[in-house]
């Protein structure tokens, strides 16, 4: 059981480290983005556009998995599982257990869609800003 509960623990500070190497992603995007070119900026854009894209399929099958989490995990009273534990009914603890794994990986999935697309947001908005530079700067 520790073993399990240790692979958890180190499959989620993977998936953490990787949010947090994409937002240090994006913070460098962004100190750059003043100096890239209009041209590249958008093909950046394009590229984070087209990548969140191909995940929408998987995105909204976290999505799913979360709510239906919320919803089983309102309808799991803490009476219930302390009645699974007397009565150690192994299967529906291992099984409640292998849903909150599931919601945990979804939720981590989510965060780093949330970042993709405020990478895009980002970049759209710089893109604009060049643009409105560019008008008053003629």
């Amino acid at each position: 059981m520790n073993q399990k509960i240790d692979n958890l623990r180190t499959n989620l500070q993977t998936k953490l480290d990787e949010i947090a190497s994409q937002v240090e992603k994006v913070k460098g995007s962004l100190k750059v983005a003043s100096k890239e070119a209009e041209e590249t900026i958008k093909s950046k854009m394009n590229d984070t556009k087209a990548k969140l894209e191909s995940k929408k399929q998987e995105i909204a099958d976290s999505k799913a998995k979360l709510e239906e989490r919320i919803q089983t995990k309102k309808s799991e009273v803490a009476s219930q599982i302390a009645d699974w534990k007397t009565k150690r009914e192994q299967d529906k603890l291992v099984a409640r257990a292998n849903r909150a794994e599931e919601y945990a990986a979804a939720a981590i999935l989510l965060a780093l869609a949330a970042i993709d697309e405020a990478e895009v947001a980002t970049l759209e908005a710089v893109a604009a800003r060049m643009d409105a530079d560019e008008v008053v700067g003629n």
